[in-house]
């Protein structure tokens, strides 16, 4: 209080010189000096509430300046006692008193203060530090000097003549008179008689204590008076503070009545009207409001029948937006409303109901689509309704469509082969199909031609089937493609929005409204933001709408007046309020995943179709006709099946194996087949074979003569003129004469069908390899069977087996060997290189073959020299000469020469007789030697000489044996 503008002037001059001193400072004239001017605060808002949209809102509270001179809420004080017993409390607050309240007295919280600094200890650092020194100096003369207080009561006591022992009690800090000790100090009771009578002694003791005290009051009395006097000063200042304070409060009282007094002029003349002005538009806006949720009521009202009327054109993706908007319009616009409590749930039930209704559309449209007539050159059966369809099932998450559309493919897979064998059989009138009822069954009972049309039209059938799949699964997958693109495109436009919309309306920008902006309130200037985001939010919708009209804009044909209803209804709900359509949409890792099943359903397709033929192929496999097949049938129907599986590839891009592996299974039965019967066939011909030298056809010899030219296929028809030409004796293979049995000639045209079936059907060749390998090994070892090992003799009924029999099977063993290399490398162009293992066959098979011809020259040498042991051991060196013997070898040298010179060519006689003679002149030297005729010029020698000569005349006068050296002189000893 001392520090008031009414202080004493002596005190403001003690301040004011202390600056001199450097130690405080502070400015002479506060109120005049502007560079510390605070200017006053402004008093609360005491206007009335502002608009909030409701019309009593507008004078809810009293009014401080209209109703000051009466009775009001504001004058009312709290209830002290209520507030510390507040039951919500579950403790009482200690600082209930020294806290700071708020205006209303309750508990808030006090923002600080923007004018003031927040003050630390470094503000007080500059005069701590001038202070210091003077502080040390204070604090040294304190510990020195006594107090002032001390020194007035020392020298008043002392000038009034009281002992310091009187007093000092009184001094002490422990005085307190409940002490026995000081009690009795204070007052003597020793003094006085313990008996309790009175005297005169203790009457004057009485008194003498009594004016001690009192003695002691007068002391205490005048130390107060002292110190009044001592501080005077400063009391009359703080009642002069006080009554200068209570004048100004005065002032200030009429101040303030003048003012509440012009205010209320003011709200009375300039507020009252512009007030009543505003509430009208606030009920106005209140009024447009209630129509406006009339209007949306009505609009609401009819969802129910637009709903039906879309449903009725089947246009399901506007039936669901609609009812998703009216969901939305109920939760948010009018939640509440009695009348539309079970409207929501009925929304709900028609959602259920219209879920149902797509799946059963969806179901009848593939089922339509795909047991449509294949005439129909349409692709797409009604794209627009397929289109509305996915569109709707996405937007609803009905993900499982495809496996509808599966099922339905199965089902029509087989009605193809329905159909298709139930028009070919009525065609065949042989075909009874009241005795015979299944399909298979008459499958069987066609002939190979009649089945193979029948094969190739289910493939073509088949073809047009997964074509048609494709179409319609290639709309399916552009439309989730699409959905999945809007998606994505409509999340770019929303981060865009939601960056452009945050910079719209900026923090603090309704405050300045309300303080600068054209005298607007804070609820207009909201309004004003409101405004500028629906619009925002409008613009949005709109190209929301562009982006993904392309998915939600189904083409179904719809009547005029369902579109018109549905646009009223729709243009009466609101727009900003909708659903946005990727909030409905699956994730994009459902839609990627359902564009991956719609390709596995493409693979799908293209397994199922290659089932059904694989069913029309072992149908007719099942009784064993197509392993009966000719090679060229079977090959026609190879070729038709690998013509359909590189269709569907094409179309599917997909490598099916089910019916290649079908076709392979046929196809190791075809060639099992094969083999067996040709196998049988050369078999049954090497059983009658009787050996003998057979003429070559004509067109054996061009067979022939095609594989010389590097044709290794039968011919596919005769040559003209060649039925004119007549049978040969000899065939003629790169200009040697091959002498051949019928066998051979049959076993070359077989090798060649086998050739043939590997040129149609590579896929068999190493298992006709195989086989054709099997079928050489048979045709040696059985031929080696008949002729060495005499087996024709019980077979055939030879007599014997003669050498002409062996010379003309070593020609056609030879005549085959002649060929196997030309089948390796015929069969090697067929083969992959790590298949080249397999054509070690035919070196095995050469070498056999080989052998076996070795045997049979070994043969011809061992009959020969059978006879020189037979004859040449009965010979005697006697006249005549040329002797018996040596004629009778003669003979059967020129008998020997005679079968075989047509059969073998010269090389190979030559080399036989040098073998024969070489075995020849074995057993006559042997003979020589045991007679024991040497070359010493004697007569025995002479007639050696002459039989030998006879011999080598006979033998060099043979055909192509003329200049054959048989190096005679070895039948003699060598002399040692």
């Amino acid at each position: 209080m001392a520090s008031g503008p009414g202080s004493s002037p002596m005190a403001q001059s003690s301040m004011a010189g202390s600056g001199a001193d450097g130690f405080f400072r502070k400015p002479k004239d506060l109120a005049g000096s502007s560079r510390y001017y605070r200017p006053p605060r402004s008093l609360p808002d005491v206007c009335p509430k502002e608009p909030t949209g409701d019309a009593r809102g507008l004078c809810e509270g009293p009014s401080v300046v209209l109703d000051q001179h009466q009775w009001t809420v504001y004058n009312s004080k709290v209830n002290l006692p209520a507030a510390l017993n507040d039951p919500r409390l579950s403790k009482r607050e200690s600082d209930f008193f020294t806290k700071t309240w708020g205006l209303d007295f309750t508990e808030t919280e006090v923002m600080p203060s923007f004018y003031l600094p927040n003050i630390t200890a470094e503000h007080f650092s500059a005069y701590l530090q001038d202070t210091a020194q003077r502080e040390k100096i204070h604090e040294r003369c304190k510990n020195i000097c006594p107090s002032k207080d001390d020194l007035s009561l020392s020298s008043i006591t002392n000038n009034h003549g009281m002992q310091q022992s009187g007093t000092t009690i009184f001094m002490r800090p422990d005085f307190v008179l409940n002490d026995p000790a000081t009690f009795n100090a204070v007052l003597p009771w020793s003094h006085f008689s313990v008996a309790g009578g009175k005297n005169s002694r203790d009457g004057a003791s009485s008194r003498l204590l009594q004016e001690k005290l009192s003695h002691y009051l007068d002391i205490v009395e005048v130390s107060i008076a002292r110190q009044i006097s001592l501080r005077s000063e400063a009391f009359f200042h703080a009642m002069s503070s006080q009554h200068e304070l209570q004048d100004r409060l005065r002032e200030t009282e009429v101040a303030v009545v003048k003012l509440r007094a012009r205010t209320a002029a003011m709200q009375r003349v300039m507020c009252r009207g512009p007030l009543l002005a505003l509430r009208d538009a606030v009920t106005r806006s209140n009024c447009a409001k209630l129509h406006g949720k009339l209007k949306l009521m009505a609009a609401v009202q009819q969802t129910q029948p637009t709903v039906q009327l879309l449903l009725s054109t089947s246009e399901f993706v506007g039936a669901l937006e609609l009812i998703a908007t009216t969901k939305e319009v109920l939760q948010q616009e009018l939640q509440g409303i009695h009348s539309f409590r079970h409207l929501g749930s009925q929304l709900c039930e028609m959602e259920k109901l219209i879920d149902k209704m797509m799946v059963a559309d969806f179901t009848t449209y593939s089922r339509s689509d795909l047991n449509r007539s294949f005439e129909d050159d349409s692709q797409v059966l009604e794209k627009d309704r397929l289109q509305s369809l996915v569109f709707g099932l996405l937007r609803q998450r009905k993900l499982d469509f495809l496996d509808i559309y599966s099922e339905e493919m199965m089902q029509s897979a087989k009605g193809i082969v329905r159909q298709c064998v139930l028009r070919s059989v009525s065609q065949i009138e042989e075909i009874d199909t009241d005795a015979v009822v299944k399909l298979q069954d008459q499958m069987r009972l066609m002939t190979f031609a009649q089945w193979f049309d029948l094969l190739q039209n289910v493939f073509e059938h088949f073809v047009l089937f997964l074509t048609r799949i494709k179409a319609t699964l290639n709309v399916i997958r552009n439309v989730v493609l699409e959905v999945l693109d809007s998606c994505q495109r409509n999340r770019l436009v929303d981060a865009s929005s939601a960056d452009s919309g945050s910079s719209g309306l900026r923090p603090g920008e309704a405050e300045l409204a309300y303080l600068t902006h054209e005298g607007l309130f804070i609820s207009d200037a909201l309004n004003e933001a409101e405004r500028r985001s629906s619009t925002a939010v409008q613009a949005k919708a709109q190209t929301r709408a562009e982006t993904s009209g392309s998915d939600s804009a189904s083409g179904t044909t719809e009547s005029s007046s369902s579109r018109e209803q549905t646009s009223n209804t729709t243009s009466s709900l609101p727009t900003g309020g909708t659903i946005s359509i990727e909030d409905l949409m699956p994730s994009d890792l459902e839609l990627g995943r359902v564009a991956n099943n719609i390709q596995e359903l493409l693979y799908t397709a293209s397994d199922i179709s290659h089932d059904r033929c694989v069913k029309v192929l072992l149908a007719k496999a099942k009784d064993g006709s197509l392993e009966r097949l000719s090679s060229a049938e079977f090959v026609c129907v190879s070729r038709a099946v690998e013509g359909f599986v590189k269709d569907t590839e094409a179309l599917c891009s997909r490598r099916s194996v089910s019916l290649r592996g079908a076709l392979q299974s046929q196809a190791n039965r075809f060639v099992h087949r094969f083999h067996e019967e040709r196998k049988t066939k050369l078999s049954l011909l090497l059983d009658t074979e009787r050996w003998k030298q057979a003429e070559v056809p004509a067109e054996f010899q061009h067979l022939v003569d095609s594989i010389a030219d590097g044709h290794i296929t039968l011919p596919e028809r005769k040559p003209a003129g060649t039925e004119d030409k007549k049978p040969s004796d000899f065939l003629l293979v790169d200009g040697q004469k091959y002498a051949v049995v019928g066998t051979v000639l049959l076993l070359i045209r077989i090798f060649l069908e086998y050739c043939q079936c590997v040129n149609d059907i590579p896929s068999i060749t190493t298992d006709m390899l195989t086989r054709l390998s099997d079928l050489l090994k048979h045709f040696n070892s059985r031929s080696c069977q008949l002729v060495l090992g005499a087996g024709a003799l019980q077979v055939v009924g030879l007599k014997t087996i003669t050498t002409k029999n062996l010379a003309l099977v070593s020609r056609c063993l030879q005549l085959v060997v002649h060929y196997i290399p030309i089948i390796r490398a015929h069969f090697e162009t067929k083969l992959q290189p790590k298949q080249y293992s397999v054509l070690r066959h035919f070196d095995h098979i050469t070498k056999d073959y080989n052998d076996h011809i070795a045997e049979i020259s070994a043969k011809l040498v061992a009959i020969m020299d059978g006879l020189f042991e037979k004859v040449l051991s009965k010979y005697e060196v006697k006249a005549p000469m040329p002797s018996l013997c040596f004629r009778n070898v003669c003979k059967q040298m020129a008998k020997m020469h005679e079968a075989i010179y047509e059969l073998l060519p010269e090389e190979q006689t030559q080399m036989l007789f040098l073998r024969i003679n070489a075995s020849f002149k074995m057993h006559l030297k042997r003979q020589l030697s045991r007679l024991g005729v040497i070359n010493d010029g004697g007569p025995q020698h002479g007639l050696v000489v002459v039989d030998v000569a006879f011999y080598t005349e006979n033998v060099q006068a043979l055909r192509s044996l003329e200049r054959l050296d048989l190096n005679m002189p070895e039948i003699w000893e060598q002399k040692r």
